[in-house]
């Protein structure tokens, strides 16, 4: 059993999972007005949980449950993202979670997800690459979904902090706000399976993929 320190060592925004360079789709969704006010950040905080729930949790959940087919399933969740910065950004961060992972903690099965994805033979998403290190870490399937949201919550409010759209102690309303959402989301997608996937808010989608095209840009997608 993955003892619980482990659990909120991920959990910690100073384990490098490779989110701090990401906004969630948040700096392209700001630069055409979708968060001008704090009640447009907190519906498009729910409506990127959402499409997390739908779209990517599946495929965690997949593979943690057969973390042998974490490659079939990564190539399945590439044709799924059909946004090039989505997909990019699901490749940059599952690539450095699986590598962090693989040298903060001892596990075989660990350091031969990690060898294989630095072959570059494989995408690497992070859905997939989540839900199997989890299982090799030893979590259960409920903590491994609820930590891939909250993983997503954390990320795009701390995104939202480094655009100055919230400070500090807002965002630390937000994620409080958005432990509902979580329970929601968790509920609704937790038993989805990957033929059942799909996006929940197309027009976050749309606008994250304009997300090269700003004049300037803090984060990578």
């Amino acid at each position: 059993m993955m003892m619980r320190w482990e659990l909120l060592q991920i959990a910690d925004s100073a384990f490098p999972t490779g989110g701090f360079g990401h906004s969630g789709g948040l700096e392209a969704a700001a630069a055409h007005g979708r968060a001008r006010t704090e009640e447009d950040l907190g519906a498009y905080v729910g409506e990127h949980l959402w499409n997390v729930g739908w779209a990517s949790l599946p495929f965690v959940t997949a593979a943690f449950n057969a973390p042998g087919e974490v490659w079939a399933l990564d190539a399945w969740n590439n044709a799924a993202i059909t946004s090039h910065v989505a997909n990019r950004a699901s490749r940059t961060q599952g690539r450095t979670f699986l590598a962090t992972c693989a040298r903060i903690f001892d596990e075989p099965p660990l350091a031969a997800m990690a060898a294989r994805a630095r072959t570059r033979d494989v995408s690497a998403h992070l859905g997939p690459v989540f839900g199997a290190s989890l299982a090799s870490l030893g979590a259960t399937r409920h903590e491994a979904q609820a930590l891939y949201l909250y993983v997503a919550l954390r990320g795009v409010v701390s995104a939202a902090v480094r655009l100055g759209l919230v400070g500090p102690h807002q965002a630390q309303r937000l994620l409080r706000s958005h432990g509902r959402t979580l329970d929601a989301v968790l509920a609704a997608c937790a038993s989805l399976k990957p033929d059942e996937a799909a996006t929940a808010s197309p027009v976050l989608d749309l606008m994250g993929a304009t997300h090269d095209r700003l004049y300037a840009r803090l984060f990578q997608s």
